[in-house]
């Protein structure tokens, strides 16, 4: 017998014996994706951790958005232009594109949200990666209006952006989390409300069906999306597991189908029983130690350097993360663009043993006697993270310094420390959000108070990234940026430690996850086969 499908019916009916018979509605494909932590915020210009991204780039699209290889194409904004001084964007809008309620995405939805962002009363960590717009570090710092910001909403279908300079990763910059819209409407009604179930009107592929802390996160496909029909996934559950142990334990059992973190520790029995599901790839990151230089006891540089000089960088990497992550010694990763070769602490290649006879020097020298110091290792949950600084704490031993070790649940740690919270030496990681250096770089500019977790202040510093920030010339701008890095690492107000790689769980029923550098994997793209 025929069946006889009518085009955007949910169900059909088929003609049986003269009579009406309702046929199966089709099943809904749900995806358990296991995620970091639980964001602890919905609000993307407050937003600051990758767990909190890859819920953002599932509600939310930006002018323009990544492919499954994370390079950047077309999002909302289907074309664009750039003036010939490398100053004026100039983005043509989708006529389809249209917010989770039906009403059409705008020019003045994205001009609101980049004004919002550089709004004081926003306190957004990330205001400043787009400093590079005309005024917005005026904005910002209360000095101007926003209406005097270089982005302009000529109509409803043509955004303009102006910038002070020819920015060679602005495209690449657009697609992160601070380049998305926002709806202007419903944030003026609701206020910070605007981020709860019910409240929030996103963009993107999805939307928020519901937020149970330490539960799960459900977005719904957002039928007014206007690439839904190449939308594979019906329901998306993100459940945070800080415990990437109970990630594998519910992966194994299929109880989710992905896990964006895995337990190092575990790494062998892994490769054995689940084979090419496991997932070890390149990826633009940083893990490394803020040191709070404002402590007394952690203030001068070389009490800094001889904690670094102690770390066994190859032995964590081998041995506590099992071949996963790559020995660190610069703040900017290697490979990345518009650089050149990387700028390292200049005892990469010595020996461990003579590295730590010469931190003991250098104590020495700084006036702390063998056995006087002691420092509090504060990290968030994770069985890797909990191991590198039991590790950790192990090698300070060997030159005389004593360590406490302090663990905190995931979504507060990193408002602690933004907030200047009262620690000595932290654990913090730092994936790039596009590939150019000053992306690392700008992290410890004097007034970033968002990620600037040391609170380390330094005008030479300022200047030179001040200095970056208005060169043209790319060649030239590396030198300056270098310059930047090696005064960072012979301050180290911040400890390199390691190179990330992306390690994941994927199911072999998920189709459409490509390893990429970013880690980009939006659920728009995947499916899932029963």
């Amino acid at each position: 017998m025929r069946h006889f499908f009518k085009a955007a019916m949910v169900s059909t009916a088929l003609v049986l014996a003269g009579g009406l018979v309702a046929a199966p509605a089709f099943a809904e494909v749900v995806y358990n994706r296991g995620n970091d932590t639980d964001p602890t915020t919905l609000d993307h210009h407050k937003t600051s951790t990758v767990a909190e991204s890859n819920i953002m780039l599932d509600l939310y699209e930006g002018l323009v958005t990544y492919d499954v290889k994370a390079a950047v194409v077309p999002g909302v904004a289907e074309s664009w232009t750039v003036s010939d001084d490398g100053l004026k964007y100039t983005f043509k809008l989708r006529q389809d594109a249209k917010w989770s309620n039906g009403d059409p995405v705008k020019a003045s939805d994205f001009a609101f949200a980049f004004k919002r962002l550089q709004d004081p009363k926003t306190a957004a960590p990330y205001a400043n990666m787009h400093y590079s717009i005309v005024n917005a570090q005026a904005v910002n710092k209360g000095e101007k209006q926003a209406a005097e910001m270089g982005v302009n909403a000529v109509d409803d279908h043509t955004l303009e952006i102006t910038l002070n300079a020819p920015t060679p990763y602005f495209l690449e910059m657009l697609a992160h989390q601070t380049g998305l819209p926002l709806h202007q409407a419903s944030v003026e009604q609701h206020g910070d409300a605007f981020v709860q179930p019910g409240n929030l009107v996103t963009n993107g592929a999805y939307m928020l069906e519901s937020f149970t802390p330490n539960d799960k996160i459900t977005l719904k496909k957002n039928p007014n999306y206007w690439d839904a029909a190449n939308v594979k996934i019906d329901t998306v559950n993100v459940i945070p597991f800080e415990d990437r142990s109970a990630c594998l334990r519910r992966f194994e059992a299929s109880e989710v189908q992905s896990c964006s973190d895995i337990p190092a520790e575990q790494m062998d029995y892994m490769k054995q029983n689940l084979g090419e599901q496991v997932r070890i790839a390149p990826y633009l990151g940083t893990y490394y130690l803020p040191v709070k230089v404002k402590k007394e006891k952690l203030s001068d540089p070389r009490v800094r350097q001889a904690l670094s000089m102690a770390i066994d960088r190859e032995f964590l990497a081998n041995e506590i993360w099992r071949g996963t992550m790559i020995p660190g010694y610069s703040l900017v990763p290697p490979g990345i663009n518009n650089y050149g070769e990387p700028v390292y602490l200049p005892y990469k290649d010595e020996d461990i043993l003579d590295r730590e006879d010469a931190a003991k020097k250098l104590l020495e020298e700084a006036g702390v006697a063998p056995n006087t110091l002691s420092v509090e290792l504060r990290h968030n949950t994770g069985s890797n993270h909990k191991n590198t600084m039991t590790a950790l704490a192990d090698m300070f031993k060997n030159i005389g310094v004593g360590a406490t070790i302090v663990e905190m649940e995931g979504t507060g740690y990193f408002d602690y420390m933004k907030q200047d919270g009262d620690f000595d030496i932290t654990r913090a990681g730092w994936i790039g959000d596009y590939s150019d250096p000053q992306n690392f770089l700008f992290l410890f500019e004097s007034d970033n108070l968002g990620f600037n977790y040391p609170r380390w202040s330094n005008a030479e510093y300022d200047a030179l990234m001040q200095k970056a920030e208005t060169t043209t010339d790319l060649k030239e701008r590396a030198g300056i940026l270098r310059q930047a890095e090696e005064l960072f690492l012979k301050e180290v107000p911040a400890i390199p430690v390691l190179y990330y790689s992306s390690r994941s769980l994927v199911s072999d029923k998920l189709s459409g996850w490509e390893d990429n550098l970013l880690n980009r994997h939006l659920t728009r793209y995947i499916s899932l086969a029963n």
